[in-house]
C-alpha cells in the first residue's frame, strides 16, 4: 500500500525512500508469521503446505512484471495502484484466519532463545542452505527484466521491452508451481535431497545464462522459465526444515530470524550485478550468484549426513 501512497502525495526521493523501508518492514512481519500460521495447520504434509504458501508468495512477487506488461510500460503509476490492490486484496482475506490445531502457546520475548537458534548444528546448517538460496533469488527476481531486454535486444526482437516484462512474469510466477511440486516431492523424498538436486540446477543456470543470451526467444524463454521454475521451488523447504528442528518454543523467532538475515544477504548480490554487468555486460552477470548455490548444496549434504536428519520429513532426512 505504501507504494500508492508514494505515487499519489510524493514528489521527493526522501519521502519515497522512507515508504519503500515501511513496505518492507511490513512485509517483514508478513511472511515468517505466515509460515508459522501454515506450520500451526499441518503436521504431516508441512513441506507441501508452506510450499504452497511459498507459491502464492512467488505468484505475487510476479504480478507487477504482468501488470506492467499489459499496460504498465511508461507508467509505474497503474503497476503501482494495481500492486497495491493486490496487497489490501490479501490483507482482508487474512481477516478470516483461524489459529491451527498445532499452534504453538506464544512464548515470552526471550533473548535466551536467540543463543539456542545460533548454537543449534541442525538449523545453523538449515539457515546457512537458506542464505546461499537467498543470495541468488531476489538478485535474479530483480534483474532478470533488465538482462530479458537487453538480451531480446542483442538478438533484434520486436518490442524486447514489453516482452521481457511478461517473460519476466512467466519465469517468476512459475516458481509458483515448482513450490507446490516440490514441497510434495520434498515430503516423499527428503528436504536435503529435494533442495541440493534443486540448487544445483538453478546455480547452473546461473553460467549458462550467458550461453543464451541474445539467443532465439525460442531458446531463451524455456532456459528462463525452468530456471524460475527451481530457483524458488525448495524455497520453503528450508523453513519447513527450521520448523522440525527448531524447539517449538522458539519456531517463530527461529524463522523470523532466518528470514531476516536472508532478507539482510539479498542486498549485497542485489547491488552486485549491475557492478558486475558493467565490467562483463548482461552476458555474464549472474555468474556470481553460483556461489549461493554452491555453498547451500554442500552444507545441505552435510546435514543431510547428521543424525539432526531424523527429525525432517518423518526421518527422510
Amino acid at each position: 500500500m505504501a507504494g500508492a501512497v508514494s505515487t499519489t502525495f510524493v514528489t521527493s526521493g526522501p519521502p519515497a525512500i522512507i515508504l519503500r523501508f515501511v513496505t518492507g518492514v511490513t512485509l517483514a512481519r508478513v511472511y515468517p508469521t505466515g509460515m508459522k500460521m501454515m506450520a500451526a495447520w499441518f503436521d504431516k504434509g508441512r513441506g507441501l503446505a508452506i510450499g504452497v504458501l511459498v507459491g502464492a508468495l512467488t505468484v505475487g512477487s510476479a504480478s507487477p512484471h504482468l501488470i506492467r506488461g499489459v499496460g504498465g510500460i511508461g507508467q509505474p503509476d497503474i503497476v503501482l495502484y494495481g500492486t497495491a490492490a493486490l496487497a489490501g486484496l490479501g490483507g482482508l482475506l487474512v481477516l478470516a484466519y483461524e489459529d491451527g490445531p498445532n499452534q504453538p502457546e506464544t512464548a515470552p520475548f526471550d533473548l535466551g532463545a536467540l543463543r539456542r537458534i545460533v548454537t543449534d548444528r541442525g538449523v545453523v546448517l538449515a539457515n546457512t542452505g537458506y542464505f546461499g538460496h537467498m543470495w541468488e533469488l531476489y538478485a535474479v527476481w530483480t534483474w532478470i527484466p533488465v538482462y530479458l531486454a537487453a538480451s531480446f535486444a542483442t538478438a533484434g526482437v520486436a518490442n524486447p521491452e514489453q516482452l521481457a516484462a511478461l517473460l519476466a512474469f512467466g519465469t517468476i510466477a512459475i516458481g509458483g508451481v515448482g513450490a507446490w511440486l516440490v514441497g510434495s516431492a520434498a515430503d516423499r523424498w527428503g528436504r536435503s535431497t529435494v533442495t541440493t538436486l534443486s540448487m544445483v540446477i538453478s546455480g547452473s543456470a546461473c553460467l549458462l545464462a550467458g550461453v543464451v543470451y541474445g539467443s532465439a526467444l525460442v531458446v531463451v524463454a524455456p532456459f528462463v522459465m525452468i530456471w524460475g521454475f527451481f530457483i524458488v521451488a525448495y524455497s520453503a523447504q528450508f523453513s519447513a526444515a527450521v520448523s522440525e528442528l527448531a524447539d517449538e518454543s522458539y519456531v517463530g523467532s527461529a524463522l523470523t530470524l532466518q528470514t531476516a538475515i536472508g532478507f539482510l544477504i539479498t542486498i549485497g548480490s542485489i547491488q552486485l550485478i549491475p557492478v558486475v554487468q558493467d565490467a562483463v555486460g548482461w552476458q555474464w552477470a549472474f555468474v556470481p550468484l553460483v556461489v549461493g548455490p554452491l555453498v547451500g548444496s554442500a552444507v545441505m549434504l552435510w546435514l543431510r549426513r547428521l543424525p539432526e536428519a531424523g527429525s525432517l520429513t518423518g526421518g527422510r532426512g
